[in-house]
């Protein structure tokens, strides 16, 4: 008995300890001045996200940009070592519409920035491709430079146009990080409630503990064992739940883009809205099914009839299927003109002037980057991504120098509405013990720079989903 009721107390005190840190971390981090009224012009936001790019590789040579650094003859000033050759690689213009990459799990990313000497890059993909290849050595990855890993070439303007127009003519974000230094599934996790972790009962948030590689423990969260995962914690459709803010979480049907168990090469699994997994993770939130939200999953076709109808929900995710996602051994082509078409559909539709869409890529996908990452706590950030912003109130060719992640997102979000709550523990009425408020984080800039709400709200820029390209 005596037992039980020191555990018991002990039980009582951590939880006290936890609810005190958070309301500490609430109290002392530096909170971010109110967003201005005029955010409300934003009624519907879009997030598409796209897999597996860094910032240097596809927009490393932006001008204007924090690009690839080079001399002052205009050579790159960068060179990283491939121990396999004993020599050094230096970035590549490539060309090839199917690029192979690098794997991109927590320890990759450890290993890739290598201290913040950023140079881990061609390494891990060396061992990876030798490892992954012996076992599946048909896969069209393994015939992708053979010889040397890609994950040290880059495209530009020439290779995936649309991408570049958008930059030109809205927002190009060239801080944006990963919000965790891990895959795809901490990072989609991240992105709808903040955080990743492991939870060891239902229903209940407390149970729930930092988890940066394996929430869910993949690859039985959905296989032979039948073991799902149970994500107990608070997401972001709670908040918007609450406060009466309509969403949508838009899944193309089709395969998962990426590995369940984060590997670099597996079979296909199928994917719908209707199939919980990696890209599509809220059916799994204990929130969404108690609060009876499960039907917000829906599939993609329905996003281009509420765009055309004028129907959007205020807040969309936008997931697409593993042949369009950019995720090798998918094609940047198909990508662009799968990114281009959601674009056009919003810009079309009679919502357009009161929409801001956010595309970003999940994670680095192994390729360069030079940008070392900030450190805010254990979990990120992880490395840079590409980051676009297109509305009509976008600030024209403005590239945002901003650090960000796609915790800017969630605090968009919450500013325009719900008034500024947060996913924070000490008062969102579900306490559960993340380590902090993310969107608090007093590194972390605030997307309304993207904006100019006082000019004349722009036409849309409609794009030809298939542009020349140099790619092949």
């Amino acid at each position: 008995m005596r037992n039980s009721l020191v555990a018991i107390a002990l039980l009582g005190a951590g939880l006290a300890a936890v609810l005190a840190a958070s309301a500490l971390d609430a109290g002392t981090q530096r909170t971010p001045p109110k967003a201005p009224v005029a955010i409300h012009k934003i009624k519907h936001v879009i997030v598409i996200m796209q897999e597996n790019r860094s910032f240097d590789q596809y927009f490393g040579t932006y001008p204007g940009a924090d690009g690839i650094p080079r001399e002052a003859n205009g050579d790159f000033a960068v060179c990283v070592p491939d121990p396999l050759k004993g020599a050094c690689q230096k970035p590549f213009h490539d060309t090839n519409d199917l690029n192979a990459g690098g794997p991109h799990g927590a320890a990759n990313a450890v290993a890739d920035v290598n201290g913040g000497r950023m140079n881990g890059f061609v390494a891990q993909a060396e061992v990876a491709r030798r490892r992954g290849c012996k076992k599946n050595p048909n896969d069209p990855i393994c015939s992708q430079r053979s010889v040397n890993p890609d994950v040290m070439g880059y495209h530009d303007g020439r290779d995936i146009p649309n991408y570049w127009a958008y930059a030109r003519n809205f927002v190009l974000q060239d801080h944006l990080y990963e919000p965790n230094a891990s895959w795809s599934l901490p990072a989609h996790l991240f992105l709808v409630s903040e955080w990743s972790a492991r939870c060891s009962r239902a229903n209940d948030p407390m149970s729930c503990v930092n988890a940066l590689q394996n929430p869910g423990a993949p690859p039985d969260w959905r296989g032979s064992h039948g073991v799902a995962p149970n994500y107990a914690w608070t997401d972001l459709t709670y908040l918007l739940y609450k406060h009466r803010v309509s969403w949508r979480y838009y899944v193309f049907s089709g395969t998962e883009p990426d590995c369940e168990d984060d590997a670099m090469i597996c079979q296909s699994v199928k994917q719908g809205a209707k199939t919980p997994g990696i890209w599509n993770p809220l059916p799994y939130f204990d929130t969404v099914k108690q609060n009876g939200q499960t039907q917000n999953v829906t599939s993609l076709s329905n996003y281009f009839k509420a765009a055309k109808d004028g129907k959007l929900p205020a807040v969309s995710w936008i997931n697409p299927t593993g042949s369009v996602s950019e995720h090798p051994p998918a094609l940047i082509t198909a990508g662009q003109t799968y990114v281009t078409r959601l674009v056009n559909a919003a810009m079309r539709g009679p919502d357009w002037k009161s929409t801001a869409i956010f595309v970003a890529w999940d994670d680095w996908g192994g390729f360069y980057d030079h940008v070392r990452p900030p450190s805010v706590d254990q979990n990120g950030y992880g490395l840079r991504v590409p980051g676009l912003v297109i509305t009509a109130y976008a600030r024209k060719g403005f590239i945002d120098h901003q650090t960000l992640s796609f915790d800017a997102y969630a605090k968009f979000i919450e500013d325009d509405f719900l008034g500024g709550q947060r996913l924070n523990p000490a008062n969102d009425g579900r306490p559960d013990p993340r380590p902090d408020v993310r969107e608090n984080e007093p590194i972390l800039g605030t997307l309304v720079r993207d904006f100019n709400f006082t000019q004349k709200p722009r036409r849309p820029l409609l794009l030809n989903p298939h542009p020349q390209t140099d790619l092949h």
